[in-house]
């Protein structure tokens, strides 16, 4: 199974969610060592990673600059997916933005 990406609130409650069994992040996200990116970056294919509202706005960013680079359909539709839940998480205070890893 892939990274699962949730919006969850301060208790850690599901607000709305996605998966990726195909693993289609694992080509899209950068790499740890990649200087173009802050955040992205950073996500824990193992562990949990998670970005709160502040961070959300770069995480956006970031995702910007991932669909601007030549992409398959399945990609560029992850990416979008990605960013409306990053889009959510942005909405309201108390909610967050998490990549559950293997």
């Amino acid at each position: 199974m892939g990274i699962e990406v949730v919006v969850e609130d301060e208790r850690g409650a599901k607000i709305a969610s996605m998966e990726d069994p195909t693993n289609v992040l694992h080509r899209v996200l950068p790499r740890y060592d990649d200087k173009g990116f802050h955040l992205l970056n950073r996500v824990d294919w193992y562990g949990d990673t998670t970005f709160n509202r502040n961070q959300v706005p770069d995480v956006r960013q970031e995702l910007k600059l991932l669909a601007s680079a030549k992409r398959s359909v399945e990609e560029l539709e992850l990416i979008r997916r990605l960013d409306l839940l990053a889009e959510r998480a942005e909405a309201e205070p108390h909610l967050y933005l998490k990549f559950y890893g293997d």
